[in-house]
């Protein structure tokens, strides 16, 4: 108590400045780093009396000491935050999952410089670019660059000393053509950089420059009457065009700029971003990122902007993103769009984080099926606010037609899998009529008096199939045998798949292909089946039954005897003497088929 009280104290002198804090568990370990407008106002929000969340209450039991970091603006608060995360990943913050590397392209930091393909960034002053979403992209560029630049491939220390000194000899590349031998001299440096220079654009996507250059020098070589010179100028133009063309052209009048797009679990956010540059996507990558805390999606996405735009050392100044974000980064600006061609940027950025996020899911669902039920029922409670993960799931459903054969179904799921030996139908004994409400709290009732009256343990999820009337009806049931505090339940109505909780008048849309819609509507579904089946049955049944009550003479043993080997009553009917006198008597034969005759004839 005497140590929250020191901490307590010390913050009350925190300064009402933009920083960086940390906060340090018992054993000296930083366990959480976060960013503040105003430190003093930030750190102190986490004692206050009611904290959002249970996990960030266990974070803050922790706590056994702070420290913070004064910087100049809100824009260096969130640079530094970063840095810091990355480099100590602190138990509590959201942490980026990918270990894997991507293909980049790298202009070497040396004389007559190299164009490698390469997945590791060396601290050695070169030049990368990327990351590229494939090896595939990577080599096509290559391929592409080759074509146009007889650049070097060889690995040799190319200063003009080892030249003049003949160190080296001409290979095979330059007898070939694709290389124009700088280790014997056979090209100066300011020429091979003016290749360089031409690869840099068109790795980062400028590719209009160089095709306006090479245009032009076509036009020259023509006009002095150089055709074979203008013919491989215009041979390299097609193959830059050629490239532009099987880029994602966006549009044309689509300035540079980034493009982040997202899709989230109860786990993880997943990120897609795209480098646009004169209406072409040029690059683009994925990422990770595993929640720790309940991280707003504003904070996580703007973790992300700074990675990628650090490790893809982009200078672009407008970023598109989904969701406004109020924090001010200096010399950026952020776009939420709402229409047109940048609004169908976003939507491919969105669409490419879900499907990121769906592949995920597969990997995970195929190295443990378990583990993947298990975030499925997590990312249930989440969205419905449950207390408990709903491993354990009922539904009900009603059927009948016209207010005849009234019947219910109860099916259940555990671990969002149907358990059918639990299943359980229902004949509607008290209520006459077409009363949907009045069976749903007979049925409900009578399910969980049998449950309690039995020490069965009780539902963590209880889902009616229909909207406010019945949900009403079902708690009515719930209060009455004094269980309302001890289940959740929802109801679910199939028009528009809202989701109705108890006492609120405004339901919940969820969206429709996510997880949770699809296990609420799968349980009411099979719930649904379940019932119609039954229904369908009893009817045919009550149908056959009543048919035979017609017919004197016929008792319930023998109207059993026929109903176990005929199944409706066209079968009875088409049944000849014989057969059924060797099943029910010559007497009881001819009154059957003597009725049938007289119903035909009538």
């Amino acid at each position: 108590m005497k140590k929250c009280e020191d901490i307590l104290n010390k913050v009350r002198n925190f300064p009402q400045v933009p920083g960086v804090y940390k906060f340090i568990d018992a054993a000296g370990k930083i366990i959480y780093v976060g960013k503040a407008k105003n430190l003093k106002k930030r750190v102190s929000s986490y004692f206050a009396k009611n904290l959002s969340t249970y996990k960030t209450q266990m974070m803050v039991r922790k706590i056994h000491d702070i420290d913070f970091i004064v910087v100049e603006s809100e824009t260096d608060a969130l640079l530094l935050e970063n840095q810091l995360i990355k480099n100590l990943q602190p138990k509590y913050n959201f942490m980026l999952k990918d270990d894997k590397t991507y293909p980049l392209l790298c202009i070497k930091k040396e004389p007559f410089p190299r164009l490698i393909y390469t997945r590791e960034k060396v601290e050695d002053g070169s030049e990368y670019f990327g990351p590229f979403s494939s090896v595939y992209t990577v080599k096509t560029l290559l391929s592409l660059i080759r074509q146009l630049y007889p650049l070097r491939t060889c690995n040799y220390n190319l200063t003009q000393e080892n030249i003049k000194a003949g160190k080296f000899k001409v290979c095979l590349e330059y007898h070939i053509g694709n290389c124009k031998a700088p280790c014997e001299a056979k090209i100066d440096e300011t020429e091979y950089n003016s290749y360089i220079e031409d690869v840099r654009k068109i790795i980062r996507g400028d590719l209009h420059l160089v095709q306006n250059f090479l245009s032009e020098q076509m036009k020259k070589f023509a006009a002095e009457l150089k055709f074979e010179e203008a013919a491989t100028l215009k041979q390299k133009y097609h193959i830059i065009e050629n490239y532009r063309s099987k880029s994602a052209v966006v549009s044309s009048n689509i300035s540079n700029l980034e493009v982040f797009g997202y899709a989230k679990d109860i786990d993880n956010f997943y990120i897609n971003w795209f480098l646009v540059k004169n209406g072409a996507i040029i690059s683009s990558h994925s990422m990770e990122i595993r929640k720790k805390l309940d991280e707003a999606d504003e904070e996580i996405l703007l973790y992300a902007i700074i990675e990628m735009r650090k490790f893809s050392e982009s200078q672009i100044k407008t970023v598109l993103l989904p969701i406004i974000i109020n924090e001010k980064i200096e010399g950026l600006k952020f776009e939420v769009p709402k229409r047109g061609d940048k609004f169908t940027l976003l939507e491919l950025a969105q669409r490419n984080a879900k499907f990121f996020m769906l592949e995920r899911h597969k990997q995970i669902a195929n190295k443990s099926p378990q583990n993947s039920i298990q975030r499925k029922l997590r990312t249930l409670q989440n969205d419905l606010a449950l207390k408990d993960i709903p491993d354990y799931i009922e539904c009900f459903d009603n059927s009948n037609i016209q207010g005849t054969n009234s019947v219910a179904a109860c099916v259940v799921f555990r671990d969002a899998k149907p358990a059918k030996s639990e299943y359980r139908h229902y004949n509607i004994k008290t209520v006459e009529g077409p009363d949907d409400f009045a069976s749903m709290y007979e049925v409900v009732y009578r399910r969980y008096r049998r449950l309690l009256d039995e020490n069965q343990s009780l539902p963590k999820l209880i889902v009616i199939d229909g909207g406010k009337g019945q949900l009403s009806y079902a708690c009515k049931a719930l209060e009455d045998l004094k269980i309302s505090d001890k289940v959740a339940v929802i109801g679910i109505a199939k028009k528009l798949e809202e989701i109705f909780f108890p006492n609120d008048p405004v339901p919940l849309y969820l969206d429709k292909n996510s997880e949770s819609l699809k296990i609420i509507q799968q349980i009411r579904d099979e719930a649904h089946r379940f019932g119609i089946s039954f229904h369908r049955d009893k009817r045919s049944k009550n149908f056959i039954t009543s048919e035979l009550d017609a017919i004197k003479g016929i008792g319930e043993k023998t109207k059993t005897i026929l109903l176990r080997n005929y199944k409706t009553i066209q079968y009875i009917k088409n049944a000849n003497f014989d057969e059924l006198s060797k099943l029910v008597g010559k007497s009881k034969a001819n009154l059957i088929i003597e009725y049938f005759k007289s119903q035909n004839s009538t």
